[in-house]
């Protein structure tokens, strides 16, 4: 069961999902829906510096992508062809008891902006910023404004709260993230 705009309301109000900072319902709260704002952090690959990425190699003396931050209400231009982390502003504690499902809102996709490659769920337990796996598919370069709207979350009542929610795994590797991190797979290995 997907929460309907009434239902979120009621579990922010209760702090049973947590959004900070404060969010301005008026502009973020749709009908089955939280719209979340763009952060002012990037990471970016360093193309000219690797042939490829191994995904269980952790690169040593450098790493594989470089963080850019973005200051006085300047854009972030994204080029066509061109793949980047993003983070929200929002902070999100989601229950043990729901889940998250992030989209990319139809505003930036017409721009040929896709806001997530394969990380759409929240598991039950997140706590942290959301990081966001930005591509331009378009032909055009997109300014994309740290503070504006760029996805939104649904949430989803699980049948039981999670017995391990993410909080809880011994392995969760992104738990409390601040900005866009590099992926840790090679944690996996």
């Amino acid at each position: 069961m997907v929460l309907s705009d009434r239902d979120i309301r009621k579990a922010l109000e209760s702090k049973q999902i947590i959004i900070a900072p404060r969010l301005d319902l008026s502009t973020q709260l749709g009908s089955c829906s939280i719209d979340l704002r763009l952060g002012n952090k990037f990471r970016v690959f360093e193309y000219s510096s690797y042939a490829f990425i191994d995904p269980f190699k952790k690169e040593i003396g450098a790493e594989v992508t470089r963080e850019i931050v973005v200051v006085d209400k300047k854009p972030f231009i994204i080029h066509p062809g061109d793949f980047v982390l993003g983070v929200t502003i929002e902070h999100i504690e989601v229950p043990d008891n729901l889940t998250g499902r992030l989209e990319g809102r139809s505003s930036i996709g017409r721009l040929g902006i896709i806001i997530h490659s394969t990380a759409a769920s929240i598991e039950c337990g997140f706590r942290g910023k959301i990081t966001l796996e930005i591509a331009n598919m378009g032909k055009l370069p997109v300014a994309l404004y740290p503070g504006m709207r760029i996805c939104s979350v649904s949430f989803e009542q699980l049948s039981s709260s999670a017995e391990i929610p993410y909080y809880k795994k011994k392995h969760a590797k992104y738990i409390g993230q601040k900005g866009p991190g590099e992926s840790r797979m090679h944690e996996e290995k």
